[in-house]
Formats: C-alpha cells, sequence, structure tokens
C-alpha cells in the first residue's frame, strides 16, 4: 500500500510567517517606543535655534566680525597675554580644560571657565549669576582682577583706539559719533558668542531622525529623563535656565573630594538660602569640555554623572545606567561652526 506523502512546506511557511511577524511586531514596538520616548524629549528639550537672538543686542554680520577679532585680542590685557579666547578657545569647544581659569600674571581665577558655545541664551553668566549676560560677562572682563586686568575702562578705549580697531567699530555701529566704547566691545563680542550654536546628533533626534542616536543613547536619554535629570537640565541647552543647590541630599564636596567648599550665590545675594547655590550649567557639548563642576575636581563625565545622581537625586545609578546616560550625553556634541574655527586677522 502506497504511503500518502507528508506535505511539510505549509509548516515551514508558517514557522517562517511567524518569525518575520515577530521580527516585524518588534520593529514596530521599538517604533513605538523611539516615538514615545522623541515626543517626551521634544517637549522637555526642543532643538537648538539657529542663533540666540537679543532684542538689546541685535547681530549683525559687522558685530559678529568684529567681535569675534576681539575674542582673540590679547593686548587690551594689563600684560597682554589675556584675551576671550584664552580661557575660551574655540577649537575646544569654548572652554579651557584646566580646572580653573589663569588671568594675567598667572592669576588663578576663583571658578571653572564654563563654554562660551550654546551658552548665550542663559538667565545669566558665570556659576553664581553675578553677570547680567554674555554681554555683562564681555564689558565687566577687561577690568576683572584675575581677567583682563586693566586699569579702567578708559584706558581700554584708549589702547583699542591705539591699536587701530577706529574703522571696524564705526562699521558695527555706524549710527554712533564715537563708537570705539567698552559697551560697544561687549555688544560685538555678545554678538558673535550668540552665532556659536552647535546643532548635534539629538536634534535630529527630535526633529524625527530616530536613527541618529543608537540604542544604548536612546536608553540613556529615557533614564536622563526618567530618574529627574531633566527637571534641571532642560530647554534646548539643557541647562543654564534656573539656579540650583549643588548637594541637594548630600554634601556635594563629600564626593567630588573639592579641597575648598565653596558658597555660590551667597556671595551675590547675601541670603542663606544661597549657599552652596549654582546655575545649572548648560551639557550641550559636555563630553568636550571635562573638568566638570564649578571647581573644575571632577575628570571623568562618567564619575560627574554618577555624583549628580547620588547627591542631587540620592540614587545610585547603576553602571548600565551611568554608560546608557553618558551614551546619550555624548550626543549632544555638535559641529563647530566652520566660520568660528578661523581665526582673524587682528589690526
Amino acid at each position: 500500500m502506497k504511503r500518502k506523502r507528508k506535505n511539510y512546506l505549509p509548516m515551514a511557511e508558517m514557522v517562517v510567517a511567524l518569525l518575520i511577524a515577530c521580527l516585524v511586531g518588534a520593529a514596530l514596538g521599538s517604533n513605538s517606543s523611539d516615538d514615545g520616548v522623541g515626543k517626551q524629549a521634544k517637549g522637555l528639550f526642543g532643538p537648538l535655534p539657529q542663533t540666540m537672538a537679543s532684542a538689546k543686542n541685535p547681530i549683525t554680520p559687522e558685530k559678529v566680525s568684529l567681535g569675534k577679532m576681539l575674542l582673540y585680542e590679547t593686548r587690551i590685557s594689563v600684560d597682554g597675554t589675556v584675551s576671550c579666547a584664552k580661557c575660551h578657545p574655540v577649537s575646544l569647544y569654548g572652554a579651557d580644560g584646566l580646572r580653573k581659569a589663569i588671568g594675567n600674571q598667572g592669576k588663578v581665577n576663583p571658578r571653572n571657565a564654563p563654554t562660551i558655545f550654546n551658552a548665550a541664551a542663559q538667565i545669566s553668566a558665570h556659576w553664581i549669576g553675578n553677570r547680567l549676560d554674555v554681554e555683562d560677562q564681555a564689558r565687566q572682563s577687561v577690568l576683572g582682577p584675575a581677567s583682563f586686568g586693566m586699569p579702567s575702562y578708559q584706558a581700554v578705549e584708549q589702547r583699542l583706539k591705539e591699536l587701530g580697531y577706529g574703522p571696524f567699530f564705526k562699521q558695527a555701529f555706524p549710527e554712533e559719533r564715537e563708537p570705539v566704547t567698552v559697551e560697544n566691545f561687549a555688544r560685538a563680542v555678545g554678538a558673535f558668542e550668540r552665532t556659536l550654536v552647535t546643532p548635534a546628533p539629538f536634534d535630529a533626534f527630535l526633529k524625527g531622525n530616530r536613527e541618529s542616536l543608537n540604542e544604548t543613547a536612546k536608553m540613556g536619554l529615557k533614564t536622563f529623563m526618567d530618574v529627574g535629570c531633566a527637571g534641571c537640565h532642560n530647554s534646548p541647552y539643557l541647562g543654564g535656565q534656573q539656579y540650583q543647590k549643588f548637594g541637594i541630599t548630600a554634601p556635594y564636596w563629600q564626593y567630588t573630594k573639592s579641597p575648598e567648599k565653596d558658597d555660590g550665590r551667597l556671595a551675590v545675594t547675601k541670603k542663606e538660602a544661597d549657599r552652596y547655590v549654582f546655575k545649572v550649567p548648560v551639557l550641550r557639548n559636555v563630553a568636550k569640555t571635562a573638568p566638570y563642576f564649578h571647581d573644575g575636581s571632577v575628570d571623568s563625565l562618567g564619575e560627574a554623572i554618577w555624583i549628580m545622581g547620588k547627591v542631587q537625586l540620592g540614587r545610585d545609578l547603576t553602571k548600565k545606567q551611568v554608560k546608557e546616560i553618558d551614551a546619550f550625553l555624548n550626543t549632544l556634541t555638535g559641529e563647530i561652526p566652520q566660520d568660528a574655527l578661523t581665526v582673524p586677522l587682528l589690526p
């Protein structure tokens, strides 16, 4: 008797179909999860603008060109060695890599020099907010004892005229009879700094390109939002929009091993509630701007992440969580504007 041959093909096709369905389902689930994380992130952060505009100091090409020149000008410092770019080198993402910046005559500044990239839209300048904005910071820096160290604004203005900057100031401020002023120096430097925006892979993710972040970075973004980091590090700049006590759940110096305690904004407001309070730093390009914190006390980004979890959120972040958040923060590294990288010729 002839045995009837079994047909195995339909079963094989079913197995293949089930496998494909599972893979498609997983992919759809991943996309759905990505969309959920992306939507949450877009609400908390949002992509960077093209420039950090100011109604008080409109950006013009002439101001930007002059401001870029002045950023590199050392001859308006008391010993001829200090420029804005000394503490904020453009090629190093606007930070000098030192624990604390070095000014004229080798003087040590009281705090770490923060980046000038993506910084002009913050609520204030300096770690303790004792400068109104980037223009105020530039203006006051020329007299700063540990910065330019010049004896007076008049001395700065006289030096600028002697160096031949008059025509450039006239181009940037054509409506003024005597344009060579420290106020206009500050406006020009501020206008240049307001163009230092560095869009990064994270911005592409926020605009819908879910492939711009790998899975580790996506998990890091989710953790960053879920554990509470985004409560302070929000806005397109991931920081710079509020003040916060450093060490909410534990004294910061116990973990940073800082050699000195810094009273923070207490020095500005004279209010006890502002002891150890600092401006929340911008996290854009954070992977390129070590060392970290106001005193540059921590070299490793991973260590800084763990410390923040401990002293700000009261959490012991796992090594996996730290690695994932680190991966996410690396997606905030943007491209330096090509024009900004070109060192200008000075008079």
